[in-house]
């Protein structure tokens, strides 16, 4: 907030015969008006660091929905204002457009942005998957990842549910180029195959049980664990080491509290879903999924092979080599909190 917006606020544009006592009282009010300032380093009431944080994939992000339900925030000394966006890539753009400091991303949204030049650290690894669904249907006759050749394959593109086709594909020696892909959103892959406009499609697992309900005996699926999807928190251009660092502290504090009690985290995400997701979904996946907020080499390596596959797929202009992604991976705030989870040099 500006000096003069505190003028305003008080009253004081109507002052303006006592000048004299309303400069006396902006030089007394000014380090309330620095405190106040709407600046990368800004803080709210009681001196909490004030951080907006756009969410996504409830399951891999489940530590910030812990942080929500049980108000973990506040013994942190954060101030947060969350955001749950429908995809990582959603969360993602929600950063880069200034919306929100900090993001809970895919890790393929964030490659993009580094080889799109964007401004853009990604400062842990939050999670890990790797139990994913090509989901068919009977009739299709779909019984190994070569059979898609020549198929029409659903899939929202642009996240990393994407790069997890790719890897089917490529397990049968196959590119993109021999099927027809056909973008969808999330929710949009299930109808499709119902309709039969799809031969296949690839979705977030939480859509899963809604394609075997739609599709009934029809249903079909194969298994695929080449891919490990991770769950990234990445900081934009106005978010500060000391409060991400803030909002980390947090994190791992959630992570604890997941890890000593993991039925009481399940009905925390559940709820924060606001009726997103449903109870067995969480039940089954959640386990699944491997948490603990770390910067390692196996992260620096599976960017790298993904940036290789965009720069293919996409044609983007950025460098897709090491030394260029390790620019984007910011160790400070981790190394802050917890040192020994940063591994990669």
């Amino acid at each position: 907030m500006s000096t003069e917006g505190l003028f305003t606020m008080l009253g004081f544009t109507t002052l303006r015969p006592r000048a004299v006592a309303a400069v006396l009282l902006a030089a007394l009010l000014s380090p309330l008006a620095t405190a106040c300032a709407g600046s990368p380093s800004g803080s709210a009431d009681g001196g909490r660091a004030a951080v907006t944080l756009a969410a996504s994939d409830h399951l891999g992000g489940a530590p910030v929905y812990v942080a929500e339900e049980r108000d973990l925030w506040s013994a942190e000394g954060v101030e947060a204002t969350v955001t749950t966006q429908p995809t990582g890539r959603d969360a993602l753009n929600a950063v880069l457009g200034g919306q929100a400091q900090l993001g809970v991303v895919g890790d393929l949204p964030a490659v993009t942005a580094a080889l799109g030049g964007r401004e853009l650290r990604v400062v842990a690894d939050l999670s890990r998957f790797s139990d994913w669904r090509l989901l068919t249907r009977t009739d299709r006759q779909i019984t190994g990842f070569a059979a898609l050749k020549g198929r029409k394959v659903g899939v929202p593109q642009g996240t990393n549910v994407e790069y997890a086709l790719s890897r089917m594909l490529a397990s049968a020696q196959l590119t993109a180029a021999d099927v027809t892909v056909v973008n969808l959103a999330p929710n949009q892959v299930t109808s499709a195959l119902a309709r039969g406009d799809v031969d296949a499609g690839v979705t977030f697992p939480s859509f899963y049980d809604a394609a075997r309900t739609a599709l009934g005996g029809s249903y079909a699926e194969l298994p695929f664990t080449g891919y490990t999807a991770r769950t990234l928190l990445v900081a934009g251009p106005s978010a500060n080491e000391e409060s991400t660092a803030a909002v980390l502290r947090t994190l791992l504090r959630a992570q604890r509290e997941l890890g000593a009690d993991p039925a009481g985290a399940r009905q925390a995400v559940l709820a924060q879903s606001k009726g997103v997701l449903q109870a067995a979904y969480v039940e089954t996946y959640q386990p699944r999924y491997t948490y603990g907020a770390t910067l390692s080499p196996e992260l620096l390596a599976q960017l790298e092979e993904e940036a290789a596959w965009a720069k293919a797929a996409q044609d983007l202009p950025g460098a897709a080599d090491r030394a260029a992604l390790l620019k984007h991976l910011d160790a400070g705030p981790l190394t802050a909190v917890d040192p020994a989870a940063v591994t990669v040099r």
